[in-house]
Order: C-alpha cells, then structure tokens, then sequence
C-alpha cells in the first residue's frame, strides 16, 4: 500500500505564502497522476489542483488560479503545491492522493491556517 506524506503547512498571515510537499513512498507515484485536495472546516474534501505524471499538463481550480501552482519531481517521489497571496479561505488541511482512482490510502494532511 502506498503511503504518502504532506507536510509544508503553518499559521500564515493574510497575503503570505507557503510551499506543500507530498512525499510517497513508492516509486509508482511516477507513473500516476497526483492532485492536491482539501478539507476546508465544515465542507467536503475538494481537488484543489492536479498534475500527469509526466507533468505535461496541470489544472488548478477557480479559486486557486493565479495563487498557486503545482508541480512534481518524480525523482524525488515529491509532488509540491505552491500557494500565495493565501487568504482566511484557503484555511484548510491540504491532502495529495491519485488523481484517479483507485485512491490511495490518504494521509494525515498538513493544516494551513491563514489568519492575522
């Protein structure tokens, strides 16, 4: 069973940015396509941003575009989520998982809390 891990997340400030990394512990990460969803307090989980496996294409949801960017090193086994000028409405745990299924066991998340 592969087993990813998110890490990254923090207390920001309004207008501040933060760098997520997902690391598997598989080399079949490679192979797949990768997205980053969240929970926001109170909702579902949402895709966030999604990117194939050989990063030829991306997609980032609406309320994203412009402030983040995903990207991954397949030698590294990492998919990354850039995200800037973050807002209160980003507070959420950021989780990554296949973009398809089947799903992944999903991890622990990293909590991003964007507060003044």
């Amino acid at each position: 069973q592969v087993q990813v891990v998110e890490s990254g997340g923090g207390l920001v400030q309004p207008g501040g940015s933060l760098r997520l990394s997902c690391v598997a512990s598989e080399n079949i990460i490679s192979m797949v396509d990768m997205g980053w969803y969240r929970q926001r307090p109170g909702k579902e989980r949402e895709l966030v941003a999604s990117i194939t496996w050989r990063d030829v294409a991306t997609y980032h949801v609406d309320s994203v575009k412009g402030r983040a960017t995903i990207s991954r090193d397949n030698r590294k086994k990492t998919v990354y989520l850039q995200m800037n000028s973050l807002t209160p409405e980003d507070t959420a745990v950021y989780y990554c998982n296949t973009l398809r299924t089947p799903k992944w066991a999903w991890g622990q998340g990293t909590l991003v809390t964007v507060s003044s």
